[in-house]
């Protein structure tokens, strides 16, 4: 009967240990405050560029296109010189029409614009930068889409007498500025600079 109530006398006061010990651990654990850590995204590597003048058979229209790029032609019914530019190792890709003008330029501007215009809900701002290059009669407009736009970047080009090229940036994933901007500024800068090389033909 003693070793009895000793063993259990033991049990009793490990339970009453263990439960104290329990206690200082928990008090102990909430006198900081919980700081919670910041959300954050992968970093990703912008790859170098070169480029190489890109000037499809029998295309009316050449530019510079960065080695990180290819290009897909698209066969779009009663529509000719369309093509994607794909950018597979960052997930974007610039869809690229063509037009021929006839004397409709105001009309095929103003279905442009209404593209861009529909991502007006999600965009915070729609500034647009004109852009021209006399020599090669090549003038435009670039849209940056601010906010979580499907499309951050769209552009038009023409030389108000023939032709009429316009293009819309997409990304393979969704919209969210803040973890696609490393590969934003990639592509602003990639597409400035197939607008500065681009030409008639």
């Amino acid at each position: 009967m003693k070793t009895t109530l000793r063993t259990g006398s033991y049990r009793a006061f490990g339970r009453l240990a263990g439960a104290f010990c329990l206690c200082a651990l928990l008090a102990a654990s909430c006198s900081r405050g919980y700081v919670p850590r910041p959300y954050g995204y992968p970093r990703l590597q912008v790859p170098d560029t070169s480029y190489t003048f890109f000037a499809g058979k029998g295309f009316p229209y050449a530019f510079d296109l960065s080695g990180n790029a290819s290009v897909v032609y698209k066969d779009e019914p009663g529509e000719k010189y369309w093509l994607d530019i794909v950018y597979p190792s960052i997930g974007a890709r610039i869809y690229c029409s063509y037009k021929p003008v006839a004397g409709n330029l105001a009309a095929l501007s103003d279905d442009a614009q209404k593209f861009v215009y529909r991502h007006a809900s999600r965009a915070d701002a729609i500034p647009e930068r004109g852009f021209e290059h006399p020599d090669r009669r090549v003038y435009g407009v670039l849209y940056e889409l601010y906010g979580n736009t499907a499309s951050p970047i769209q552009f038009v080009l023409t030389d108000s007498m023939e032709h009429f090229f316009r293009g819309a940036l997409y990304f393979n994933c969704q919209p969210n500025q803040d973890s696609i901007a490393p590969m934003l500024d990639y592509m602003r800068e990639d597409i400035m600079r197939l607008m500065e090389s681009f030409e008639w033909r």
